[in-house]
Parts: C-alpha cells; structure tokens; sequence
C-alpha cells in the first residue's frame, strides 16, 4: 500500500490544517506516496508538490455555504471536475490504496474510474451518511426522486468500497441494519481523530480570559459549524433558562446557515449569558478552548442516524468534559458516559441539560476528574496515529492492537 490518493473537498499545507490534512500527514510520515485530490483554494488548477505531498488542485463551485439546490448541483458535478484534473495533472493511475471521507456519496463514479485504472483498494470513511440525514433535517422528500437518484448512488458507494470505516458502533449497525446487501466484514470501527497541538509559548490563560471579558466565567463553549444539524437552539434556549447564575457563560464560535438567525433569536433574548463568535485560526480556537470550563455537542433531535461530532477530540484533547445534547439515535451519550468524561440529555430537554451543567458547575472535583478521564482516552486512542494503525491494519488483514480499540458500544 505504497502509492495512497486522498479524495477530499478540502486540504491545506499549514500544520493547523483540521482533521483529514492530519491524517493525510500521517501517512506520509509513515513513507506512503502521497497525493491529494482537492478543491482549488484560488481559482487556479494546478498540481503542487510540497512537504512531500503532492496536491492536485481543481476548480468547483462553492462547495458550502449555499442553497441545498445549488450544493446538490456542485456535488454532482464535482466527479466529473475531479476527475479531468486528474487526467490533465498526468499523475499515473497506479494507485495501491484510495481514501475517502464522506460527503459525498456523489464521487461514487469517479472512485470506481480510479479503482478500475489501478487496481486500487478502496477505504471509504463514513462520516455523513447521506441522504438519510436530508430527510431527517426535512430537506428532503423520503421516496422522491432526488431521494431515489441519491440513495442508489449510497448502495453503489458502499458495494465498492473494500472497507467502510465507521465513526462507532451504532454506526456500524445502522449501517447493516438498513443496507443488508453490505457484507459486514467491510465494516470496521473507525473513530475521530485529532493531532494534538502544541503551542509555540505556554498559553497565558488570564490573559486570553481577559482578552475575551471571561474573567471569573464558567465558560462552556461550542465549536464548529452553525446548521439546522446541530440545532443550536437548544443551547440559546439553556441558556435563557439559566439566566440567574450570573457567571456562567454559553461561548458559541463558528460559521454557517444557522449563524444569523441564531444571533437574532438571542439578541431578541436579550441573553447577556449567550456570546457568538466568528470562526477562529485553529491555534487561536485551541487557545481559547483551554480557558473553556466544559465542552458542548448539540444535536438536532430530528435524527435517525447516529452523527458522533469531531469536535469531541477537540475537547478531550484540552482536558475538558464533554455535555452532549442530542438525538436518541447517536451513541455519543452512552460513550462520553463509558469513558467517564462527560454528561448526556435528549435534545430539547433544557432541563436535563441544565441539570448536567449545574452538576460540574456545583463540583469542581468532578469536572476535573472528567475532564482528566477524556484527555487520557483521547491519548490512548483519538491520535492520527492511531488512525493509521487502525485503516493499514484493516486494508493489511491484521489484527488490532488491544490498547487502541475504542470503547463505543
């Protein structure tokens, strides 16, 4: 598995570059010739090698940010723009190993192009699954056409993928549960992963709080995108509730579809409590998280598939516990329960959310003890490196190593 082509819809060269460019690294620190297959970041097509990875880039439409209907369009035609690229960037299609995270399902033809040039094997990460999660958010009719065209798109996906990596185990059985033509030995846990970062100078945490006036705050922050999937309504809705605890703070930080209309809803609150940020460089958003009192996941409750957010690394990456707010479907809570490092409530229950919040609010011991129980698992299992381990061992037939299997029932 020398030669190893990453199909992804974003990558960047700098070391704070998010969750697939670390794991593209990994590789290859690990001696595998690397190449990339990306969207343009300016307008240009080229092919670029640097830091021994080789990136072919290609223009598209924008890809986020935009109407389902005009992102409907752009995912379509982003295998036909993909794959001209790779044909005029000249890289020879001799591929031992392909990967791919979802979204999206629509790259279906181009990976079984590449597949039958090289002879590649093909690990498909499953990290949306689609067009599931449309009906779920009502984005999407169950039965229609554009329903029908997706989910035989989903079917093809799956019947060439050699490995399907899965974000946990409820994953893997909703998986099988709802597609029994997958033959289950495809299917194998693959959680999040984070490359832990480190700071060039130690992070003055006063100075950042003050920084940000969250002198004297019990911080609790999200992180991430701003959609209809991570209904962020349940949190403005806590913390309208809890007004009277005149220090603790809701830090929500981020961009997307659901940003301004979240604003609004607060500002129309008159919420002192409930504080919005744009999007942050990832070191600066590192800095301020470790300031950060408790780490937030919220969920629309509309789910049927079980979604396990990134961001937990993040969290259990800076030692701080995580409180879940989400649908039944997801096994976050069970799993943030198991490890010991954080609190689950059923999404729109903001009573139950307040009680998990005033739990660590009312005992220091118990958020650090937590929070101390989440960084070891992240160490131990949540590292890019352990990721490798767990896709090379997978595509080898080799069995995994003990200390490295996740504890996600």
């Amino acid at each position: 598995m020398k030669k190893v082509l990453f199909i992804v819809l974003g990558f960047e060269h700098t070391e704070d570059g998010g969750l697939y460019s670390d794991l593209i690294k990994e590789f290859r620190d690990h001696g595998h010739q690397v190449t990339v297959l990306a969207p343009s970041i300016d307008d240009e097509q080229n092919v670029v090698e640097q830091n021994n990875i080789k990136v072919i880039r290609t223009k598209t439409p924008k890809l986020f940010n935009i109407g389902k209907f005009a992102k409907g369009i752009s995912n379509i035609l982003l295998p036909h723009l993909y794959k001209r690229a790779l044909k005029l960037s000249g890289v020879p299609l001799d591929f031992d190993l392909i990967l791919m995270p979802t979204p999206t399902i629509t790259q279906e033809p181009l990976v079984r192009w590449i597949k039958n040039k090289s002879g590649a094997k093909f690990c498909l990460i499953l990290r949306d699954i689609f067009p599931q999660n449309a009906i779920d958010l009502g984005m999407m009719k169950e039965g229609s056409l554009t329903h029908r065209y997706f989910r035989n798109l989903e079917h093809k996906l799956y019947a060439i993928s050699d490995h399907i990596g899965c974000m946990s185990q409820a994953n893997i059985d909703y998986v099988i549960k709802h597609n029994p033509e997958v033959a289950t030995e495809k299917l194998f846990l693959l959680p999040n992963w984070m490359r832990k970062v480190k700071n060039e100078a130690p992070v003055d945490l006063k100075e950042i709080r003050k920084k940000y006036a969250l002198e004297d705050k019990f911080v609790l922050i999200f992180g991430g995108n701003l959609g209809e999937p991570q209904k962020v309504d349940y949190l403005v809705e806590a913390a309208a509730s809890m007004q009277e605890f005149r220090d603790i703070v809701f830090l929500v930080i981020g961009t997307g579809t659901e940003k301004e209309r979240i604003s609004k809803m607060s500002e129309e609150m008159k919420l002192e409590n409930f504080i919005m940020m744009d999007k942050l460089p990832r070191p600066d958003y590192l800095a301020l998280l470790e300031t950060a009192d408790i780490g937030l996941i919220s969920l629309n409750k509309c789910f049927t598939i079980p979604n396990f957010p990134s961001r937990l690394c993040a969290y259990f990456a800076t030692g701080i516990p995580v409180i879940a707010t989400t649908d039944i479907n997801t096994d976050i809570g069970v799993f943030v329960e198991d490890v010991e490092a954080g609190a689950w409530s059923e999404g729109g229950d903001t009573e139950a959310l307040k009680t998990n919040i005033l739990k660590y609010y009312n005992h220091p011991d118990l958020l650090r003890k937590h929070g101390a129980n989440g960084y070891d698992y992240y160490m131990n299992n949540l590292l890019p490196g352990h990721t490798y381990e767990r896709i090379m061992n997978r595509v080898n037939d080799k069995p995994l190593q003990k200390n490295h299997v996740s504890k996600v029932h």
